[in-house]
């Protein structure tokens, strides 16, 4: 068996399309969607990360603000400058590129966004609203691998999913995303006992636990769906969390690294800002991109 490849950069770019395609409609109706994001320091990846979420940002018609603070900004400067953009009504989407500098408390500032423009789905009341079946702002990442679950297998009801990883920003809401869609999900994580043979049962295996090459060949069922989340730096370059030449002998299908999940985490963040401009205005969900 030779493993099907889940094409994430193609589904992002036919997202993207869809996403300047409403974006151009609101234009027409004298709204413009703006996503504003704050870099706190001088990471390296996160300067590329903003960047392109720029660019993209732009090429979909929607108004871009970048603000970079130094490394020693205060965080009372930091939840200054949210609050000015929660009262912009310019901006309908609000991201605090993570991680932030170690002298600032991360979930004060996290929660300082305004529910209603928090485009990466972490503050506390969407957090709740995901957990509880309401409507949400709902992690991007999570809600990417969601989209190419449902654009491949079609229906998730009934099925075995195990997620490993419990992070708040990939496992635990992909568990909810999933619940919601009928699977049957388990989290697995560091204190799981027999981890390979619980994964054997999966016929849908996510994995978010950021260790290169971590789930091995002989962990997947036989034509199970695998969504590799992991982005690990190596000598060999980029590398997901699972052996994609074990998984490719095995699996039904699965998203390569790179070009699988990544993508779409920044077409989704597009999305969200979509999502929150529409609910902001008072206008129906764009039809496709909310769980």
């Amino acid at each position: 068996m030779t493993a099907q490849i889940i094409d994430g950069k193609a589904f992002a770019a036919r997202l993207r399309s869809r996403i300047a395609a409403e974006v151009a409609t609101l234009a027409g109706q004298g709204i413009t969607p703006g996503l504003a994001v704050v870099l706190v320091g001088e990471d390296p990846a996160s300067q590329v990360y903003v960047r392109s979420k720029g660019r993209m940002t732009r090429e979909v018609g929607m108004a871009s603000f970048e603000h970079r603070l130094s490394q020693q900004v205060s965080q009372q400067e930091l939840l200054e400058l949210i609050q000015k953009l929660n009262e912009d009504p310019a901006v309908h989407g609000i991201l605090v590129q993570l991680p932030l500098p170690a002298h600032m408390d991360e979930a004060a500032v996290i929660n300082a966004i305004t529910p209603d423009k928090d485009v990466d789905g972490f503050h506390i009341l969407n957090v709740g609203r995901l957990a509880t079946g309401q409507r949400a702002m709902v992690p991007c990442t999570p809600l990417g691998c969601l989209m190419l679950l449902r654009d491949h297998l079609g229906s998730l009801a009934g099925r075995n999913a195990v997620v490993i990883g419990r992070s708040n920003i990939v496992g635990k809401p992909m568990a909810q995303l999933l619940l919601r869609d009928s699977a049957t999900v388990t989290i697995a994580h560091s204190r799981t006992e027999d981890l390979p043979e619980l994964c054997r049962r999966a016929d849908i295996l996510v994995a978010a636990v950021g260790r290169p090459s971590f789930v091995q060949g002989d962990w997947i069922k036989p034509g199970a769906t695998v969504i590799d989340v992991g982005i690990n730096r190596t000598e060999d370059g980029l590398v997901g969390d699972v052996d994609h030449a074990g998984a490719s002998q095995v699996a039904g299908a699965f998203t390569p690294v790179p070009g699988g999940v990544g993508p779409m985490t920044i077409a989704c963040l597009l999305a969200n800002t979509l999502t929150a401009t529409a609910r902001i205005h008072g206008l129906p969900d764009p039809e496709g991109l909310t769980p």
